[in-house]
């Protein structure tokens, strides 16, 4: 019941008309950049702290936390109308969203979106209320040997997005891990794959590589198309969700909230993970009629990542607030600022600040509402995105692209980059090689190498340690589960088939 309290205390203090003006400017400004390719929650943060140097702490970290689930929200419009991911995390959400769109779905999509936005953000912040410090508890029993498993299952969990042949899947993945350790190694910084150039010895930009192996073929492939008018495929039906479409999206939202709040508790991992896994997780458990649509706009492949990400948020905040330790790149700049501000996010925060970490939190409830409330009014404006001749269209994906790409450095060696890449990525997709295995495997690669070496620092080289731990083999045990037992019933599908 205390929690309870604290949190109705919250709500009074967030609701008063100055807090409400900055949830409301958050959420706008996190939505807005959301939508532009490759700026992301984190450079807008980034922009926006010297402005909040002359607030009030409580008013500066509602804004800025506005920004951050808002552009989680944002993010989504572009890859469901246009193919093109504004944030890392809304990239898997293209796989699904773009088909329904193009299908005439658009706006059935966005609808989705933004429902399972707010039913994701709004568990997660109730999970931060009432399940923290369970939470925390669990949270802190993972070591690195576990963080370098979970990661690794991610990574072999791959497999549950592809489709078509194998082979090209894993080439699309070695590609992705290139790209994922090109800069300076983490433990000895020596260079690896930078060429001697100064500009990659700090590894590639994720936000880069999404914008260039998701919007860039995407835009070039439309531009070289010779039709100047939207084709028939692109035509709006409704801007609503069907009763199927929300009976079909009921569960993937539960599940995909679940997934994403304990994917942004992990510190490390955060939204994008949690939407991977959540992708991965609706194609695994759906019916072989609908199996055979993901690929081609199956909306539970929409309502569980949106509902992941979203969630996935809330999750990070909760290492954040209650350990120190951030949860996400974006909880990291927000750790900067509480800092900034005199404040030491840890269990002692609430004992000293109840007021503004209750007030904060409660605001995040509020904001997601606020989001709600906003967009679906706005579903119908968005659809007429599809209307804009694909040439002018495409042409501005492009200048939006670059335009991101350059804010994330202000360097041109960054546009150079996103070029090559892209061009590299318009040659894959045009061979009929999935790209959203490259993007997971550069996102996963990284994180795992890194929690590979810190274990066996730890155990002086010793690989047991991946088996010694219960935690540690209990999930190497889940994982080699969940990649055979699939394996084998395929193979028993198979011979049963071939039998008849």
């Amino acid at each position: 019941m205390d929690a309870l309290n604290s949190l109705l205390q919250g709500l009074a203090s967030a609701l008063t008309p100055t807090h409400l003006l900055y949830v409301l400017a958050g959420v706008l400004i996190g939505t807005i950049v959301g939508v532009l390719p490759g700026l992301g929650a984190i450079t807008a943060i980034a922009l926006l702290i010297p402005l909040s140097y002359g607030l009030e702490p409580t008013s500066g970290l509602i804004l800025l936390c506005g920004v951050y689930y808002g552009a989680m929200y944002g993010g989504s419009t572009t890859s469901i109308l246009i193919r093109t991911p504004g944030e890392v995390a809304a990239a898997v959400t293209a796989l699904e969203g773009h088909e329904m769109a193009k299908r005439g779905h658009a706006g059935p999509a966005l609808a989705t979106s933004a429902v399972g936005s707010f039913i994701g953000g709004g568990l997660a912040v109730i999970g931060l209320v009432f399940l923290s410090p369970v939470l925390v508890d669990v949270s802190t029993a993972f070591g690195a040997s576990e963080y370098a498993i979970l990661l690794l299952g991610a990574l072999l969990l791959t497999s549950t997005l592809m489709t078509g042949s194998k082979v090209k899947a894993m080439v699309s993945v070695l590609f992705g891990m290139a790209l994922g350790i090109v800069g300076l190694d983490p433990q000895d910084t020596v260079e690896r794959w930078t060429f001697g150039s100064l500009e990659l010895s700090d590894g590639i930009n994720i936000a880069l590589i999404a914008m260039a192996l998701f919007a860039i073929p995407e835009a070039l492939r439309h531009l070289a198309m010779r039709e100047r008018h939207s084709p028939p495929l692109f035509k709006a039906q409704r801007a609503w969700m069907s009763k199927d479409d929300l009976r079909r999206s009921a569960a993937p939202y539960a599940r995909g909230s679940v997934i994403g709040f304990i994917a942004g508790l992990l510190p490390g991992l955060g939204p994008t993970l949690g939407a991977f896994s959540s992708y991965a997780v609706e194609k695994r458990v759906a019916s072989p009629e609908r199996r055979k649509m993901f690929g081609k706009g199956a909306i539970e492949g929409v309502a569980g990542p949106e509902s992941a990400n979203n969630a996935g948020v809330g999750g990070a905040m909760v290492p954040m607030l209650a350990l120190a330790i951030p949860g996400s790149a974006t909880t990291a700049l927000l750790l900067y600022v509480f800092q900034m501000y005199g404040l030491q996010p840890g269990p002692q925060l609430f004992e000293r600040s109840p007021d503004l970490v209750w007030t904060i939190i409660a605001s995040m409830l509020v904001g997601n509402a606020v989001l709600l409330v906003l967009n679906l009014p706005m579903v119908k404006l968005f659809v007429q995105l599809l209307r804009v001749p694909p040439p002018l269209l495409y042409a501005g994906v492009l200048a939006f692209t670059f335009l991101g790409a350059y804010a994330l450095t202000f360097s041109l060696f960054s546009l150079l980059l996103l070029l090559v890449i892209g061009l590299l990525g318009y040659f894959l997709q045009e061979n009929q090689f999935p790209l959203t295995p490259a993007i997971l495997a550069a996102v996963l690669v990284p994180m795992l190498e890194l929690n590979v070496r810190r274990t066996l620092v730890i155990s002086n080289g010793d690989w047991s340690v991946f088996v010694n731990r219960p935690l540690s083999l209990g999930l190497l045990l889940a994982i080699a589960a969940g990649v055979i037992i699939p394996l084998v019933l395929h193979r028993l599908r198979t011979r049963r088939a071939a039998r008849v």
